[in-house]
């Protein structure tokens, strides 16, 4: 599903943007229906893609749900902050030193240095790569009885922002011992995984070991249902206490306390195949570019839930904009001349087939001949990542896998990159992402990080549309739900109806 790849890990200090939103919280007290705290009932967008491995698309599912946890994880602000390790030391420029907290495993087993040295071992040998790992190479050994040395092939100034990447969640040794990686009862966080109904529901039930003190829901009950109306119409009839993703069409059709809106670093973008048919030719992506119009998208499809798009870094990332390069060496646009192409996308996120068909109608003007395909994105993923489509209209937080600006490049445009949907494979993008990786200093990075945005965009493998705005459909009832602009936690200890 994902090229190929190399590896690393993380600790310390951060290199992070800075967000214009913070986590929030709608609330401390609890209305008290049970003693032993009420059960959530959750609805999701995105079903299982790959039976809940922790080191794809699912990863993320599974940290919305409280259920797994890494070393580091990501504050408010954007910066690495204590989990599983309580405090971490960088020894030099290749080694790192992670204290560990105590903790314990959902199968009741100690987090010792060993298995989290095992864990970590793990994810770096993992088919695909994790997109944390991209360009990334490390070991991890146990030093003592409370502490884990990280040694990265090259200095890795971002590691303790990489290590709180969802896909680097710290496993017990039962998760690895049979033909996939299974978190069922062998994560650290306060709810565990008790059933999975297929790609359809699951069932959690609080971890009352859990390090962090004991969750005030007793479980949570999760639909996946990936068609955004249906979800919108299950809260609106009180058949779940929350709904991620709320499309802004239904966005009406709920009370105006039940709609949580938060800025995210999420871009949508037309993502060109540069590896195979018509998109192979720069100049018809140039063409591609010039015929579309975000600001339409912004005001028409996301009905002023979005920006028009700038760059892979959005508003969201306050410092980008005046750090921002303006692209150059891009192809002069040819004419489309009836250019036949096949444009996909997918229906989780039900703006999405409704951009699809602006950017058809837009093409179309251009001279493209334009066929959608329109699948649920766990049908649509490994198709995308091997080339069958001229074209992907997708919708990616730009720092979730790492908060880290260059990670998101390394992982999403680079040659060895292991979710290339662009296929791209440029020897200039290469080396200045490659330049900012090597950055540690906060500032340079930052600049570095748009001069290889740059140099990206002047490929045009990329067009930026938009950049959202999320909806949550939150219950009156329901209180302590974390509004994450990373988008990678939604239920934690405090989150109670």
């Amino acid at each position: 599903m994902r090229p190929p790849r190399r590896r690393r890990v993380v600790a310390g200090l951060l290199l992070a943007p800075v967000l214009t939103g913070c986590f929030a919280s709608n609330g401390e007290t609890s209305d008290g229906k049970s003693a032993d705290g009420s059960r959530l009932r959750v609805a999701l967008a995105f079903p299982p893609a790959e039976n809940f491995s922790p080191y794809g698309a699912d990863a993320t599912l599974l940290s919305r749900l409280g259920v797994t946890e890494g070393l580091t994880k990501l504050d408010a602000n954007g910066v690495a902050a204590p989990a599983l390790a309580e405090s971490w030391t960088r020894e030099n420029d290749r080694n790192w030193l992670f204290t560990l907290r105590e903790a314990t495993f959902q199968d009741g087993t100690d987090v010792t240095p060993a298995t989290v040295a095992a864990a970590l071992t793990e994810a770096t040998e993992a088919e695909p790569v994790t997109a944390a790992l991209s360009g990334i190479e490390l070991t991890a050994k146990a030093k003592d009885d409370r502490q884990v040395r990280v040694t990265t092939e090259d200095p890795d100034p971002a590691l303790p922002l990489r290590l709180t990447s969802p896909g680097l969640a710290i496993l017990s040794a039962k998760a690895y011992g049979g033909k996939r990686v299974n978190p069922v009862g062998t994560a650290t966080g306060p709810f565990e995984v008790t059933k999975v109904t297929g790609t359809t529901a699951a069932t959690l039930d609080r971890f009352d070991g859990y390090w962090g003190g004991r969750a005030q829901a007793s479980g949570i009950d999760a639909k996946f249902i990936a068609d955004g109306s249906a979800r919108t119409n299950a809260l609106r009839t009180d058949q779940v206490d929350m709904a991620e993703a709320v499309p802004v069409s239904q966005a009406p059709t709920l009370d105006k306390g039940a709609r949580r809106e938060t800025a995210t670093t999420r871009t949508t973008s037309l993502l060109l195949n540069t590896r195979t048919g018509a998109f192979k030719d720069p100049k018809l992506r140039a063409a591609a570019r010039e015929a579309v119009d975000g600001s339409v998208l912004a005001k028409d499809v996301y009905e002023g839930y979005a920006d028009a798009g700038v760059g892979i870094f959005g508003p969201a990332v306050t410092w980008a904009a005046g750090k921002r390069v303006e692209p150059t060496g891009r192809a002069r646009a040819a004419d489309a001349d009836g250019t036949s192409i096949t444009i996909a996308t997918y229906d989780n996120r039900p703006e999405l087939p409704e951009v699809a068909q602006v950017l058809q109608q837009q093409l179309q003007k251009a001279g493209f001949e334009v066929k959608l395909e329109v699948r649920e994105y766990s049908r649509l993923e490994s198709d995308a990542l091997a080339g069958k489509f001229d074209a992907i209209v997708g919708a990616r937080n730009s720092l979730l896998d790492t908060g880290d600006p260059v990670s998101i490049m390394a992982s999403d445009f680079t040659c060895d990159g292991s979710y290339n949907l662009a296929l791209l494979c440029d020897k200039k993008v290469d080396q200045a992402v490659a330049a900012a990786a090597k950055e540690s200093d906060t500032v340079k990075r930052q600049q570095a990080a748009m001069n290889a945005e740059a140099a990206i965009l002047g490929t045009d493998a990329t067009v930026p549309l938009v950049h959202q705005k999320i909806i949550t459909g939150v219950a009156d009832s329901v209180q302590g739900v974390i509004l994450d602009p990373y988008e990678r936690t939604l239920v934690g200890t405090g989150t109670r109806r």
